[in-house]
């Protein structure tokens, strides 16, 4: 069964965030799409320092949620990645465990689907979005879209219940989660998948 894992990047583990989050995982069940959420908004999580022993270890060399999630991403069909606006961003905790969730993790990536859920009072929400699809962009990960930006607006979970077209959004969001997974899972079989070359490593250490 294909699955979808849903970190939860709120400091709240049933706020907004959240609830934007459960509207989809009831598409996915209907989908027959296994889900998981994992709260990572509310964890004590630092940001990597660059040491490089993730390089040698094969993990993260701080070890803590990020190295407990990184086997389950990379067993998932699908990553959704919700976070509130703090300052027209995501959360800081977010930014810190995607930065050393991806860059410690040494399988790939490609044709994983992502997509970012983003939730907010007013505003910031395209600007957040547009930071948390970065992370799929560069990873070589296709990027699920809805009706509308993957965003939903409250400052309490109630508020976002009444937020009639952003849950709309998130139903619509795993539908066209669901159906790209299926669709990637047939072609792989009938065509395999895409050939990634690797070889270009463009540093320009000759300083020319």
């Amino acid at each position: 069964m294909a699955k979808v894992l849903l970190l939860n990047g709120s400091a709240k583990s049933n706020g907004c965030t959240a609830t934007a989050l459960q509207e989809m995982v009831k598409i996915f069940s209907e989908e027959g799409i296994d889900t998981e959420i994992i709260n990572i908004g509310n964890k004590d999580i630092r940001g990597c320092i660059a040491c490089g022993k993730c390089s040698e270890l094969g993990k993260c060399v701080f070890d803590d949620l990020v190295n407990e999630v990184a086997p389950k991403f990379e067993d998932a069909d699908g990553l959704v990645v919700g976070s509130p606006v703090y300052y027209a961003s995501p959360n800081g905790t977010v930014l810190s465990f995607l930065d050393r969730l991806f860059y410690s993790t040494s399988f790939s990536k490609h044709l994983k689907v992502g997509a970012a859920v983003v939730s907010a009072r007013r505003g910031g929400n395209t600007a957040t979005f547009d930071v948390l699809n970065k992370y799929f962009s560069i990873s070589g990960m296709p990027i699920a879209t809805s009706t509308y930006w993957n965003q939903v607006h409250g400052f309490t979970a109630e508020d976002v219940k009444k937020d009639l077209e952003g849950l709309q959004t998130m139903r619509n969001l795993a539908r066209n989660m669901s159906f790209m997974i299926k669709a990637f899972a047939d072609a792989k079989e009938k065509y395999g998948i895409p050939t990634v070359e690797s070889a270009a490593f463009t540093s320009f250490p000759d300083g020319k």
